[in-house]
């Protein structure tokens, strides 16, 4: 699968809507590291875009900012490689916001895979879904901030990712570590 053009697998980072310590469906505030971080994840996997998707006008101008410093300021110049990983970054309101790009730039209407630190009934495994993308038809891989991703949203998706369980009970990882492993997972070389 390695540097496969056939695979059309797209990342977003969902800041709304997702879901507080109390289980209530909040909007939360994008981090710098997120944004580094899974851009990177993306690029050395091959994904085709990151969409970063918030409603809120401050944190849209936030991200442009941190994006605008290293494709364009001081930090271009200082670390070109960062510059290649964050110009995947595209800011969209909503995930209807990034079908709607997906599908305007000819690549087909994406199905969305939801992710999840919860097991639910019928979750996709890694293998599965990996197979499904070495079919070439376009996926939106959906990672959640906060406490993650709300119930109504996790409903309406086309799949739902198994989650990623290590051996023992805690089971609390930031998304970025989570994105790392889950493109490894689906895109990394095997044996």
């Amino acid at each position: 699968m390695k540097g496969s053009s056939k695979i059309r697998l797209y990342v977003t980072l969902l800041h709304y809507p997702v879901i507080n310590k109390n289980g209530e469906v909040i909007a939360s505030a994008v981090t710098n590291l997120d944004l580094h971080d899974i851009s990177r994840a993306a690029k050395t996997y091959g994904a085709r875009a990151f969409y970063v998707v918030t409603p809120l006008a401050d944190q849209k101008k936030l991200v442009e900012s941190i994006a605008s410093h290293w494709l364009e300021g001081a930090g271009a110049r200082y670390n070109p490689i960062r510059r290649d990983a964050l110009e995947l970054i595209r800011i969209r309101d909503s995930l209807e916001d990034v079908t709607d790009h997906i599908r305007s730039e000819g690549n087909g209407s994406p199905r969305t895979v939801v992710t999840c630190a919860k097991r639910h009934d019928g979750s996709l495994s890694y293998d599965c879904f990996r197979e499904m993308l070495e079919t070439g038809d376009p996926y939106l891989l959906c990672l959640g901030t906060a406490w993650g991703l709300s119930g109504d949203f996790i409903s309406e998706a086309d799949h739902i990712l198994g989650p990623i369980r290590g051996n023992t009970d805690y089971n609390h990882l930031s998304v970025r570590s989570a994105a790392s492993i889950i493109l490894d997972r689906l895109l990394g070389e095997r044996g």
